[in-house]
């Protein structure tokens, strides 16, 4: 992940931003959940976990996260937050049923790289969840218009859908399916938005990638 980002300096700013937008974050994870595998005892885990905002609302119990103030909020979430990057993951082969990377990409220093870590610790037939702001949306438009002044947006690189299905595919991930949701500018949505199938029409967009070996 890139380096000297803004978060471990502005965690609280970081969480004001959940509070401030309780229905944008829950349309959000209730997308995510819709692309999680269905099973009993299944491993996973959060790439990018930040605070653990999401990792608690989605019931994971660990991850990676650079970031050490941001790392000490997860803990304090019950989540075993681990000091790592997305691209040099601290597990084993074969480790895991799922791997999310939600609303993280964009902070990635080599997204490519990262992609094939998370292929790696997956089991066959584990996937891949990743949740992003599509950089051809209402939303993905507005960050980009708006990322000079932004605190956290000054370094993050927001990708269209076709640039990450390329990328999958690349890292030989198969399967690829789509749902999205917050089709309102960011300001407007005053309530839940459940999501949809495909993409195209909602600014959050969450694709499960498949590994079949």
């Amino acid at each position: 992940m890139k380096k000297n980002l803004p978060f471990d300096s502005h965690v609280s700013e970081y969480e004001e931003w959940y509070q401030e937008y309780p229905f944008v974050f829950k349309s959000e994870v209730e997308a995510i959940r819709q692309m999680l595998p269905e099973g009993e005892r299944l491993t996973g885990i959060e790439v990018g976990l930040g605070t653990g905002q999401f990792a608690q609302a989605l019931g994971i119990k660990e991850g990676v996260e650079p970031s050490p103030n941001m790392r000490a909020r997860a803990v304090r979430r019950g989540i075993d937050a681990l000091d790592g990057v997305a691209e040099s993951l601290p597990y084993k082969d074969l480790r895991f049923d799922f791997v999310i990377m939600a609303c993280s990409i964009s902070y990635y220093d080599d997204l490519h790289r990262a992609l094939k870590e998370a292929y790696r610790v997956l089991k066959n037939n584990g996937v891949l969840i990743i949740g992003f702001i599509n950089r051809n949306s209402i939303i993905g438009k507005q960050y980009e218009q708006q990322k000079a002044e932004s605190t956290f947006y000054r370094e993050a690189n927001f990708y269209s859908v076709d640039k990450l299905k390329s990328e999958l595919t690349q890292a030989k991930f198969k399967q690829l399916e789509f749902c999205q949701t917050l089709f309102r500018p960011l300001d407007e949505i005053k309530e839940f938005e459940p999501s949809r199938e495909g993409f195209g029409e909602g600014s959050f967009v969450v694709v499960q990638a498949r590994k079949r070996i």
